[in-house]
């Protein structure tokens, strides 16, 4: 199905307040479920060893302090006010501040960029232009362009900060209580009422545990607000001292979450997510906090085997119900960090930075829902191995927290280039944020990494694994490019071959898939050389992805002509952006035939003047699809009787046997007039179309060439090629008809 109207028409800006309200309430299920639950462990992390609740009440109050300027600091200055804006035209994340830069500095990780997806809506859309209005963003713009190692270095750390999401969307699961209950959550249904039935979850937690806090504030002690203060940090750091430097990587564990506000910003708006962490979230967690703080300041004798956690502080006689809420609570905040995995590594994989997965979308009406069933199971057994590893909150806790604080460092250095070259703001500013906020998340860092034997070391093993994979496939996808566009075939040699270029040309369409969005590519010669015939029309079709989150319909395909327009020879770039849902082929295949028919109508006669201009591919017309085109050429597939237009979900491919045959009619509007040789030639391809289409899919073997370093032979010929023969193949291969197809192998040495 084509979900692209429903993920265009995503009612983020411009809502009414009913709708607005609406958002936030839902945002509160799907953002906010894990933040909601660190008060279960945070405490009880913290206190776990490195500093001792004593009758002075320093310690407690000195947590406090910290977890309310943590909250306060990190989750609402940083990410509300700051972070939030840096939205890439809706959507957030590592990867969405990585596309966002890299449309600035064009330093982006997808090979095959074209100067013509700069003239993108979305690409320009939100303040983005191509200059920078102070010295210093222009000359670090340059740098940046300039410098392959730059780049690199650039790329890598959007990668750490993925990973350590993933990472994060193992340990989440089992940091929370009873963690193994998560996974019977990815079996319900995964439509809309899903975000209503998590929402009142959250709600009815964030109530009880705020309630609870307002009762233990006057039940013991209504002072505990004066702990709020920053002095009672100073007193607790000059007491407890390294315990207490130590203790920090407990107290991070309140903001664990943090980074799904801005990593889910594509599914809601800007404003319903600062509404609902203003207003609702924010208050309860401080309240949760402070009513424990009072509770503990008058029990430092604890005689449970729970120590200081958070059902000490719960009344007995409602304990057991609160306990039901928690563990509906820890399910739901498990399922929002999943969810954000599974939406992170669509991402990657669709800017060339991870391997090709099976996505299913779960939802015909909202954007984004989506299921990664390899991704899914890995996340089960890494999930099960730490819980069953480690057996205990402390060591989760060490190392959730790792993992979390590594994804706010590594937001907060690409924050202050999007400040420079996004926003041209000054440097000062710029620097003054990374200061400010670096510091204090280096802090906790420092904090967190200290505790590397002690749980610590798995975000930073996961995260090596994953960035292995993601850096292997990025390196060898972007060679197998490199010698593409390397060994491409010169226009002089297809000229010298003639119209018919040496061989029987039959009727029919051959579509040949290729990466290269200019030239011709070698396969192509490859198979001139060996066939004795091929098709009429040929198409080079390139599916690419572009930095951007969506491309508009109207935007879709860029069609141009190889050689001269005797050779029927057609390129024709279909644009995707890293957040679009791709269509079935029944649909494509139609768009793709009305994009051409559409070129060969609205092509001006100057266009085909010299030889010359037979070497730029680049000049390239951009047509959309036939939904968005509706002044243009349409295709109708009818019966022989030629009584009734087919509707969409007839327009399959007729296999040789099938009788009676379909024909395909364009119908071509009034005006403007076509002049005679486009009459023939859409005559020619709609002959061609009636024929039949045959997909030419080319599987190479990408091996290192003689006298490659041994490390460039692990990397392309051991690991680059497990992944490419363990991982799926283009999703567009999948569903071609095998009767349709020619397969041939081809070996590319690097």
């Amino acid at each position: 199905m084509d979900l692209e109207g429903v993920v265009r028409n995503h009612p983020i800006k411009k809502d009414s307040w009913k709708t607005l309200l609406t958002l936030a309430y839902q945002s509160l299920g799907v953002v906010y479920g894990d933040l909601s639950t660190s008060p279960l462990y945070v405490y009880k992390s913290t206190f776990a060893e490195d500093i001792h609740h004593s009758e002075t009440n320093e310690e407690i109050y000195g947590v406090l302090s910290f977890v309310f300027w943590t909250l306060t600091l990190i989750p609402l200055v940083k990410y509300v006010f700051i972070v939030l804006r840096a939205d890439d035209n809706g959507e957030g994340g590592t990867f969405a501040l990585y596309s966002l830069l890299s449309r600035h500095a064009r330093v982006s990780s997808l090979p095959n960029c074209q100067l013509a997806d700069e003239e993108l809506s979305e690409y320009t859309k939100d303040g983005v232009v191509s200059t920078s209005n102070s010295a210093f963003g222009s000359s670090l713009k340059s740098t940046l362009e300039k410098h392959r190692v730059l780049q690199k270095v650039l790329l890598i750390l959007a990668l750490i900060g993925t990973c350590m999401v993933i990472g994060d969307g193992v340990l989440t699961p089992a940091i929370s209580v009873f963690s193994a209950v998560s996974g019977l959550e990815l079996s319900m249904s995964k439509e809309q009422h899903r975000w209503f039935l998590f929402a009142p979850v959250v709600i009815t937690w964030l109530f009880c545990i705020s309630s609870i806090g307002v009762y233990n504030i006057f039940r013991w002690n209504r002072q505990v607000y004066q702990a709020l203060s920053p002095y009672y940090m100073y007193k607790f750091l000059k007491k407890t001292q390294k315990g207490g430097w130590m203790s920090l990587g407990g107290i991070l564990l309140c903001m664990t979450g943090s980074e799904a506000m801005f990593a889910d910003l594509g599914h809601f708006s800007q404003l319903s997510i600062k509404i609902a962490f203003t207003f609702v979230v924010y208050p309860s967690l401080i309240l949760a906090y402070m009513g424990q703080a009072a509770y503990l300041s008058e029990h430092h004798v604890i005689q449970s085997d729970y120590r200081i956690g958070f059902y000490e502080s719960v009344p007995e006689k409602i304990r057991w119900p609160v306990l039901a809420i928690a563990i509906l609570a820890a399910v739901v905040g498990s399922q929002a960090i999943i969810t954000g995995t599974f939406s992170i590594i669509k991402q990657c994989s669709s800017l060339g930075c991870f391997p090709r997965v099976k996505i299913i979308h779960t939802s015909s009406k909202i954007h984004g829902q989506i299921y990664i069933p390899e991704i899914n199971w890995t996340l089960m057994l890494l999930c099960l191995a730490v819980t069953i590893g480690f057996r205990d909150t402390k060591s989760m806790g060490n190392a959730s927290g790792l993992a979390v604080i590594t994804v706010m460092l590594v937001t907060t250095c690409l924050m202050s280039l999007v400040i420079v070259l996004c926003w041209h703001k000054s440097i000062f500013l710029a620097i003054c944020f990374i200061l400010f906020f670096g510091s204090i998340e280096a802090l906790y860092f420092s904090a967190s990494l200290i505790k590397f034997r002690e749980g610590a070391w798995v975000p930073i093993a996961l995260s090596f694994i994953f960035l292995v994979v993601m850096y292997v496939w990025h390196y060898g996808t972007f060679k197998k490019y490199e010698f593409d566009v390397q060994n491409k075939v010169s226009i002089n040699w297809l000229l010298s071959l003639g119209p018919t270029l040496g061989i029987v040309r039959v009727r029919g369409i051959g579509l040949i898939h290729t990466e290269l969005v200019s030239g011709i590519p070698a396969i192509f010669s490859h198979f001139v050389t060996n066939l004795p015939a091929f098709h009429q029309v040929v198409v080079f079709l390139c599916i690419k992805s572009v930095p951007v989150p969506h491309v508009g319909p109207e935007e879709r395909f860029l069609v141009g002509r190889v050689g001269p327009k005797e050779y029927r020879l057609y390129r024709c770039i279909a644009r995707y952006g890293y957040r679009d849902v791709h269509k079935d082929d029944i649909e494509f295949e139609r768009d793709l035939v009305c994009s051409i028919a559409e070129f060969i109508r609205s092509e001006r006669p100057e266009c085909d003047v010299s030889l010359e201009k037979l070497e730029d591919d680049e000049k390239m017309t951009v047509v959309g699809t036939s939904s968005s085109n509706l002044d243009g050429i349409r295709m109708s597939v009818d019966d022989a009787d030629f009584s009734e237009m087919a509707s969409t979900s007839e327009l399959q491919e007729i296999r040789p046997t099938e009788k009676p045959k379909k024909r395909v009619r364009f119908v071509v509007p009034e005006s403007p007039q076509i002049d005679r040789e486009a009459v023939e030639e859409l005559q020619e391809l709609m002959e061609a179309r009636e024929a039949g289409m045959a997909f030419i899919l080319g599987h190479s073997y990408v091996k290192a060439k003689r006298g490659s370093n041994l490390m460039k032979k692990l990397v392309i010929n051991v690991g680059y090629d497990f992944l490419r023969r363990n991982f799926r193949g283009p999703t567009y291969a999948l569903s071609i008809p095998h009767a349709s197809t020619l397969e041939v192998g081809m070996v590319y040495h690097v």
